[in-house]
């Protein structure tokens, strides 16, 4: 019996050690977002403060977990008034829920470089799945660290009521397009 659990740990801890590590380059990547405003023009921000790590056994990402963080008190959306608006009760509450979360759930090759994420996103304290569009751009080996480095683009629609993020109205689209072009650092 001890050989049999012996034999079981050490597959699992060679499991283990095969997975890949990634963590997110935060000087190249951004996390943004834009929704229509009176229906006619688009608004765009970003969240200025987010991390995001990567757990994968497979060159071509196909089997990674991803998990992201953003700090809702960081949005940005180059209006002070704007921003202090979004991080109100009226939208996002940052003071109450001053974070929002993603965890995969899966990753899947539709062909080429092209991915679907699904995934659980929490925002305003409600968790809901949404399934994002991922472009793997490639990877690389850095010049000057010599570490290699893998790019995604991730984008994605979700409706902010179903987390209820602010009121439906015509100001407002209830569709926010979530945009984030990434760089990982392979640990």
């Amino acid at each position: 019996m001890k050989k049999i659990t012996f034999l079981i740990g050490a597959l699992l801890m060679i499991g283990l050690a095969s997975a890949q590590n990634w963590s997110l380059d935060k000087a190249h990547s951004k996390l943004g977002f834009g929704v229509t405003h009176m229906l006619i023009s688009e608004v765009e921000g970003n969240f200025n403060s987010f991390d995001a790590k990567i757990v994968s056994k497979s060159d071509d990402f196909s089997d990674a977990v991803i998990e992201l963080t953003a700090d809702v008190a960081s949005i940005n959306t180059n209006n002070e008034g704007r921003d202090k608006h979004l991080k109100s009760p009226d939208f996002f509450d940052a003071e109450k829920f001053n974070s929002l979360s993603f965890k995969s759930k899966s990753l899947t090759k539709v062909e080429g470089k092209k991915y679907k994420l699904v995934g659980d996103l929490t925002l305003h304290g409600v968790t809901k799945e949404v399934t994002l569009d991922v472009v793997f751009n490639g990877s690389t080996i850095h010049p000057f660290n010599k570490k290699t480095i893998a790019g995604f683009k991730v984008t994605g629609i979700f409706k902010r009521s179903d987390f209820g993020v602010g009121t439906p109205s015509s100001v407002v689209s209830d569709e926010v397009e979530l945009r984030a072009n990434t760089e990982f650092v392979k640990s």
